[in-house]
């Protein structure tokens, strides 16, 4: 089966990009939105998925050696860990996350455990995160950003086709379309994205890698810090055309409970620290005809916000001593925080 086969017969590629929505808005922590939309989701579903490049490699062995050369090819494209020195400063580290409660996720390896025992300052994307107050402060000061507040809805202004679409597939998963009929399409479509067992698991009180990070940190009385803020995240997101983000949504839809084929597949990968392999396996199962709105996800969500990342963490790196963890795609690729903090003037050695 070529690409184009695969890209007409599943609508993943969205999904897959979504999952770095998803991981925004966890990372963001909208635990009352996850909980509201969720509750018209069978809270007994399996979150078991499957994998889908070992499926890949069972059916399709030419596209999986494809997959593996060009992860192969991607700069900084295997590992999580990462050693950050410069001459005259105590060397500091860089470490990929994913913003998930899975606790295959959420266990650090020895590297990275012995990496964070020795700094003296834990960074994460946004500290906003950890403060209720200011979660709510930022809902407030730009409701926009995930809400219609013009008098606007989500399938005002749409074909019929299109509108029908969502309604149909809303009501389907039990959730009425007036309910949701306010939030802008990313935002349902990356909640709807997410497993219901994240989301138990989420109001059970188990944090999130960066957020666990953040609380041993402090339980150690290391400091922590932040790279971005919750506006700034946020607003990257909105920034993306809204065509983008209602195609998303209906990918989603149509998706359905193969969306946990999707998480498996990323902690799998990330358990595996291929992190290359990720934007490759992306671009395999793209739809076809959609790589324009895949280069403006990656390029406001990935490469521009790698650049405000690295121009933040140089102070924390110039004192030393810093363990900074952001997520892992940020991490390989030319664009990427790695090559980003070489061209800065720091030695990046792998560490895990």
């Amino acid at each position: 089966m070529n690409r184009h086969t695969l890209s007409r017969r599943d609508p993943s590629g969205l999904a897959l990009r979504l999952i770095a929505c998803v991981n925004v808005l966890f990372a963001l922590g909208f635990l009352a939105t996850l909980v509201l939309v969720s509750q018209a989701r069978a809270e007994a579903a399996s979150c078991v998925g499957r994998d889908l490049l070992a499926q890949i490699e069972a059916g399709q062995p030419e596209t999986f050696a494809r997959l593996k050369a060009e992860a192969a090819a991607v700069p900084n494209g295997a590992g999580l860990l990462w050693k950050v020195e410069k001459a005259g400063v105590e060397p500091s580290w860089l470490f990929g996350t994913m913003h998930l409660t899975d606790p295959r996720v959420t266990d650090l390896t020895t590297a990275a455990r012995v990496a964070y025992e020795s700094a003296r300052t834990v960074v994460i994307e946004t500290t906003d995160i950890l403060d209720q107050s200011k979660m709510m402060a930022a809902m407030i000061e730009r409701p926009d950003l995930m809400m219609y507040t013009d008098g606007a809805t989500l399938t005002s202004g749409l074909p019929p086709e299109k509108a029908k679409i969502i309604d149909d597939a809303l009501s389907a998963r039990g959730i009425p379309p007036a309910s949701v009929a306010r939030m802008k399409p990313w935002m349902l479509a990356a909640t709807l994205s997410i497993p219901a067992c994240e989301t138990a698991r989420k109001a059970a009180g188990m944090p999130i890698l960066d957020v666990k990070l953040a609380e041993d940190a402090k339980a150690d009385g290391k400091p922590v810090k932040g790279l971005e803020t919750v506006i700034g995240q946020l607003d990257a997101m909105a920034s993306l055309p809204i065509a983008m983000h209602i195609d998303g949504l209906i990918a989603t839809l149509e998706l359905g409970d193969r969306i946990l084929d999707v998480f498996e597949t990323m902690i799998v990968l990330y358990e595996r620290e291929e992190v290359g392999m990720i934007w490759p396996l992306f671009r395999t199962v793209l739809p076809e005809g959609d790589a324009v709105a895949y280069e403006a996800f990656e390029t406001v969500m990935i490469d521009a916000r790698n650049a405000i990342m690295r121009d933040n963490a140089i102070p924390f790196l110039d004192a030393g001593g810093a363990f900074i963890a952001v997520g892992a795609l940020h991490l390989p690729g030319e664009r990427g925080l790695v090559e980003m903090l070489r061209g800065s003037g720091y030695a990046v050695t792998p560490a895990g």
